[in-house]
């Protein structure tokens, strides 16, 4: 392979938005999109039907799609799962055996892009390297009787590279595959827009905001926890995201159901005071974090790995372990001058550290490279 040709990736994923509204899978097409904006690359998509970036080709069968839109009309393929039922006994076996036809049907690959490591289980045996962006959830997958050693063989004979989008995931990953991958952190990037958000916090009437998927694990003791500091209080608390599980929604909560980025860079975050998560789910790096943060939020999060290496304590944020030190948060950035110094600070260690899609995309491009030279050398 020389220089001048263009690495020809296919990219595989079992989420993606289906319109600008759909908040499902939306960071596979900003990376989609970063991906066939790079000189030199060009992108075909497996993934769910939606609307696809421009310069990026998709390789979806017509049976194929119509099956992967019902998967994502009921919640995606890991919300089946988690809510098992006899029907969807069989759903991973089909989304498998649809991922291995796609692999095989498709040519002239240089390069794997996979999102997840369940959908590098049908890979076939062709030596073409093979690049896994893992989330948090997939160390969950690896707790599966077998699952490491049918993820181990089809590891062999290729150059492979595993990256999970935070650093605390790195041991783990090693010592189940680093003898056959590498094992290299990647963080996803932060649409530009985010950046330019101006912050009019009103501080009479404090509103905070908690993004996130309505489940047991995710919401973590939020309620609980804020009952005495916002019920029959001056401050607000506004809830957002999918209810993805049957949750009781105390009646001083301010609930909308799910939002589009849209919605919340322009009528919310300009006017919160931070953002809260105080979930105790298997966490990667949640992109909603980062883009508050590129928005200048503060965020109070719960104390555990994925919110430790993503909020610097009492500088972007503050992390949590009690109901004290929640209140305790909440009060010091309800200061007008001590949220706007989180605000700078937050805002300095997105752009620094995160970046943008088109600065994710280049990390990745760096890897399929040396994938590629690790191939032609062996």
């Amino acid at each position: 392979m020389t220089s001048q040709r263009p690495i020809h990736v296919l990219m595989a994923s079992t989420s993606y938005p289906r319109d600008a509204a759909d908040w499902r899978g939306i960071f596979i097409r900003h990376l989609a999109a970063a991906l066939a904006r790079a000189d030199g690359i060009e992108l075909r998509l497996w993934a769910p039907p939606g609307d696809l970036p421009a310069g990026v080709e998709s390789v979806m069968l017509p049976a194929e799609a119509a099956w992967l839109a019902r998967m994502m009309a009921t919640g995606g393929i890991s919300h089946m799962m988690r809510n098992w039922r006899l029907a969807t006994l069989f759903a991973p076996l089909t989304l498998l055996r649809m991922l291995r036809a796609a692999y095989r049907r498709e040519g002239a690959v240089d390069i794997y892009h996979i999102n997840w490591l369940q959908c590098a289980l049908p890979l076939p045996d062709n030596r073409i390297p093979v690049l896994i962006s893992v989330l948090g959830n997939d160390l969950k997958l690896l707790r599966l009787p077998l699952m490491k050693s049918l993820l181990r063989r089809v590891m062999r004979h290729r150059s492979v590279a595993i990256c999970p989008n935070a650093a605390w995931m790195q041991a783990p990953i090693e010592a189940a595959f680093g003898d056959l991958a590498q094992v290299i952190p990647v963080s996803f990037g932060i649409d530009p827009s985010w950046y330019t958000i101006n912050r009019t916090p009103s501080w009479e009437k404090p509103i905070w905001l908690a993004v996130t998927r309505l489940t047991d694990a995710k919401l973590g003791p939020l309620f609980e926890w804020s009952q005495p500091l916002f019920r029959n209080c001056h401050r607000q608390l506004h809830l957002f995201g999918p209810m993805q599980e049957p949750t009781n929604l105390p009646n001083w909560i301010h609930y909308h159901g799910a939002a589009t980025s849209e919605q919340l860079a322009t009528e919310w975050f300009p006017r919160a005071c931070g953002l809260i998560t105080l979930s105790r789910h298997a966490e990667g790096r949640p992109q909603v974090m980062l883009e508050a943060m590129a928005a200048g939020l503060p965020i109070i999060a719960s104390r555990m790995p994925a919110h430790a290496m993503t909020v610097v304590d009492g500088e972007t944020g503050a992390l949590c372990n009690s109901p004290q030190t929640y209140g305790d948060a909440l009060s010091t950035l309800e200061d007008a001058a001590t949220n706007q110094r989180f605000s700078t600070a937050a805002r300095r260690w997105a752009d620094k550290q995160i970046g943008t899609w088109d600065d994710c995309a280049n990390r990745y491009i760096r890897i399929y490279r040396q994938l590629l030279g690790n191939e032609m050398h062996a």
